[in-house]
């Protein structure tokens, strides 16, 4: 019996041995960063009966941490045409979220225009409200959120002639703000994207569309190609009231 015993306590021992050989330890466990960071980059030159050069830069970052969800984004658009400065604007957006449930999160929103070309030189907008995700798959995400906030509008008024009917007056207001946004992953290395911001109040309404297809060519470097539309309901005499950029940009992840 008690050779018994001693052999069994032996295959014991070896067994918790080769246990603890081969179960990795914490160090061993590769845990993936919270952050994930994106750079956009695109030129374009036209030179022959009129001579034109656009650049556009995009930097965007995330962080996801337990509830938590922190996003913020940098756009930049230059069009010079005929050696002259044609069209500017820079666009940057910070959004915090938080999980409230499986599906629910509660959002504060900041998104900033600073533009040379559009109805307003200034177009400011805080918002805060509730987001859904109707899905979230590996393949397939869309998210609705929804709530009020302020908007801060400067008009455009440089771009205007003396004798057309301006809106001279500054906007500060209450707004309602809603947004629909989809992730598409059809293929592993296709991923469609599309975003659709609106923001209304007493003075105007504003729609924001953003079409994307990004293309790997690699696991960090992709093509991007980029459709944005931005409108107003009201805008002065002279201006239109939409105004569209195409992109066809390299993305760097890291």
């Amino acid at each position: 019996m008690s050779k018994l015993w001693l052999v069994g306590a032996s295959i014991l021992f070896v067994s918790l041995a080769h246990a603890q050989e081969t179960q990795p330890s914490e160090e061993d466990i590769e845990v993936p960063s919270p952050w994930e960071s994106e750079v956009e980059f695109g030129y374009q030159s036209h030179s022959g009966n009129t001579d034109n050069e656009s650049l556009n830069a995009r930097l965007n970052g995330e962080y996801v941490q337990g509830r938590h969800r922190f996003t913020g984004e940098w756009k930049f658009y230059l069009l010079y045409k005929n050696g002259k400065e044609n069209k500017r604007q820079s666009t940057y957006t910070l959004q915090s979220d938080y999980k409230l449930s499986a599906k629910t999160y509660f959002y504060t929103s900041f998104k900033g225009i600073d533009s040379r070309y559009s109805a307003y030189f200034k177009d400011y907008t805080l918002s805060g409200g509730l987001g859904y995700q109707v899905t979230n798959t590996e393949k397939f995400l869309l998210e609705v959120e929804a709530g009020p906030g302020f908007r801060y509008q400067e008009p455009n008024l440089d771009e205007i002639d003396d004798d057309d009917i301006v809106f001279p007056e500054t906007v500060q207001e209450g707004i309602f703000r809603g947004n629909i946004a989809a992730t598409w992953k059809p293929l592993k290395v296709l991923t469609l994207t599309s975003n659709v911001t609106i923001v209304t109040g007493k003075s105007n309404t504003r729609t924001d569309i953003d079409l994307s297809t990004i293309n790997n060519i690699t696991d960090d470097i992709a093509l991007k190609l980029t459709y944005s539309r931005t409108s107003h309901d009201r805008v002065p005499d002279g201006l239109y009231n939409a105004d569209s950029v195409f992109a066809a940009n390299l993305l760097f992840v890291f």
